[in-house]
C-alpha cells in the first residue's frame, strides 16, 4: 500500500556534537562543581560557629575543632548569664510582632486589593516609600518620638518600630496575593449574607495561607534578628533582647568566643524551626504576591 505523506526523515546529531537542551559532560561536571563550592560556602560559617561552641576557651581560636569537645560553653551561658531573660524577651516581642504584623498587613493588603477609598493610591505609595530609608537616617527620629512617648526600654516601643518595617513589605506582597483571588468569592459570601469581614476571616484567610506564612515568617525574623534598634532602645540586663545580650560578649579587651558561640548557635534555632515550618509556602506565597502590584 502507497501512502501519499511522505515520512520525514529522522535527523540524527553528528557524533561528538550535544543534542538541544542537553549538557555536554564537561558542563555538567562544571555545574555541579560551582554547586557543591556554593554548597560549602553557604554552610562553612555556620559549621564553624557550631563547632567552636563545642570547643574549650584554650582552643577558640584554632583549628582543632574534635579535640576536647565539651558543652561547658553552653551550661555556663544558661547558668552564668542572663541569657534566658534576653531569650524571653526576644521570643515575646517576635511574637508579637509577628501576630500584629500578620493581621495588619492581611487587612491593609486586602482592603486596597478589593475596596475603593480616597487616598488608596497615596496609601499605597507611602508604604512603598517608607522601605526606601536606610536604619540609619531613621533610628533617630524614631528615638526621639518613642522616647516622647515613654516607651523607650519597653517591649511595646521596638514592636511598634518592628511593625514600622515589617508591615509596608508585607502588606504589599499580601495586596499582590489577594489580587490572585477570584472576586467571585467575595460575591458568592455577600450573596450568603457574609459582612466584609465575614468574608475575609472565613473565605479569603483560608486561600491565603501561602502570603500569611510569607508574612509571618518575614515579620518573625525581622524582630529577631534586628540589632540597631534594639540596641538603641533598650539598657539594661533585665530589658536587653538577644541583639543587644550578644553585645556583652565582646569588650575592648577581647571576646568571649565561646559564650557567644553557644549563644548563636541557640539564637539560630528558633529561626529555623519558624522557616521549616513556613517554608512549603513560601515560595507559593511570593510568587504569587509579585504576579499583580
Amino acid at each position: 500500500m502507497v501512502t501519499t505523506a511522505a515520512r520525514r526523515p529522522v535527523s540524527k546529531a553528528a557524533p561528538g556534537i550535544p543534542r538541544r537542551g542537553r549538557r555536554s559532560p564537561l558542563a555538567s561536571a562544571a555545574l555541579h562543581a560551582t554547586l557543591v563550592v556554593a554548597s560549602v560556602t553557604a554552610v562553612f560559617p555556620v559549621l564553624w560557629v557550631f563547632l567552636t561552641s563545642l570547643k574549650p576557651p584554650s582552643y577558640a581560636t584554632t583549628t582543632d575543632f574534635f579535640k576536647e569537645t565539651t558543652f561547658e560553653n553552653y551550661t555556663k551561658l544558661l547558668r552564668d548569664t542572663p541569657f534566658l531573660t534576653w531569650f524571653g524577651n526576644s521570643l515575646l516581642i517576635a511574637g508579637l510582632t509577628t501576630v500584629l504584623g500578620v493581621f495588619v498587613a492581611a487587612t491593609t493588603g486586602y482592603a486596597v486589593s478589593r475596596f475603593r477609598f480616597p487616598g488608596k493610591r497615596g496609601l499605597m505609595w507611602t508604604l512603598l516609600i517608607t522601605q526606601m530609608f536606610p536604619v540609619a537616617v531613621l533610628i533617630v527620629p524614631i528615638y526621639n518620638i518613642m522616647a516622647g512617648l515613654g516607651l523607650l526600654n519597653n517591649p511595646a516601643g521596638l514592636v511598634i518600630t518592628y511593625l514600622t518595617i515589617a508591615v509596608p513589605f508585607c502588606a504589599w506582597m499580601m495586596k499582590g496575593f489577594f489580587d490572585t483571588i477570584p472576586m467571585e468569592i467575595d460575591e458568592s459570601g455577600q450573596v450568603d449574607g457574609l459582612t466584609p469581614f465575614g468574608t475575609f476571616f472565613r473565605l479569603i484567610l483560608p486561600l491565603a495561607k501561602p502570603g500569611l506564612a510569607v508574612t509571618a515568617f518575614y515579620s518573625f525574623i525581622t524582630a529577631w534578628g534586628e540589632v540597631a534598634y534594639a540596641s538603641a532602645f533598650m539598657v539594661g540586663d533585665e530589658n536587653l533582647t538577644l541583639a543587644g545580650g550578644l553585645q556583652k560578649f565582646v569588650n575592648q579587651y577581647g571576646a568571649q568566643w565561646g559564650p557567644m558561640t553557644a549563644a548563636s548557635v541557640l539564637i539560630a534555632v528558633p529561626a529555623a524551626l519558624v522557616f521549616l515550618f513556613a517554608q512549603r509556602h513560601l515560595v507559593t506565597g511570593m510568587s504569587a504576591g509579585a504576579v499583580k502590584g
